[in-house]
């Protein structure tokens, strides 16, 4: 009994916080499609200097711009073409790390999502994304209670108003998670 009413309590200070989508840990925006999510296919991107969609690993592209490679095509549901993308991505990157966790987690695997939101939190504690997006799968397995822990380690860590905090809290108010 203690428990609910401790989350009950928690959850109502939810519904006095306004919800602010600022940048930070996140983007408040969905990433713009381009040509990697427009025309090509299997895991490939767009190389402009190429003129042609290409297999990651073989472009002279920035670990940012596979990064931002990555976060369209999770956002366009291409989970399993993202995870060709982090394949050749640093795999030490704490956000890389997190956007496994993320396909993962978008696929229904949460057990291993969860194993890299922590690999990526190990890796860098103040990853207040990872902890966004391993709050929001709590919040999709009922585990309300673990999903305000890390809304809670968000906020402690210099986090409050980013979209990352703003966003898990908005998934424990309404139980509805983000695809970015």
């Amino acid at each position: 009994m203690r428990l609910v009413l401790v989350s009950a309590i928690a959850i109502q200070a939810f519904a006095f916080a306004p919800v602010v989508h600022a940048a930070g840990g996140g983007s408040s925006n969905p990433p713009k499609p381009t040509n990697t999510t427009k025309k090509c296919l299997f895991g490939r991107v767009y190389d402009e200097a190429a003129g042609r969609c290409v297999k990651p690993n073989k472009t002279n592209f920035t670990e940012d711009q596979l990064y931002d490679a990555v976060r369209e095509m999770a956002y366009d549901g291409q989970y399993e073409n993202a995870q060709d993308i982090l394949r050749v991505m640093d795999q030490n990157d704490d956000r890389v790390l997190t956007y496994w966790g993320f396909t993962y987690r978008k696929m229904g695997e949460l057990e291993l999502a969860n194993a890299f939101y922590e690999n990526a939190i190990a890796a860098n504690p103040d990853n207040i994304l990872a902890r966004s997006y391993m709050g929001q799968g709590f919040v999709s397995e009922g585990k309300t209670d673990l999903a305000i822990e890390q809304w809670r380690e968000i906020k402690a860590r210099n986090g409050e108003g980013t979209w990352a905090e703003a966003s898990l809290r908005e998934a424990i108010q309404t139980g509805l998670t983000f695809s970015y």
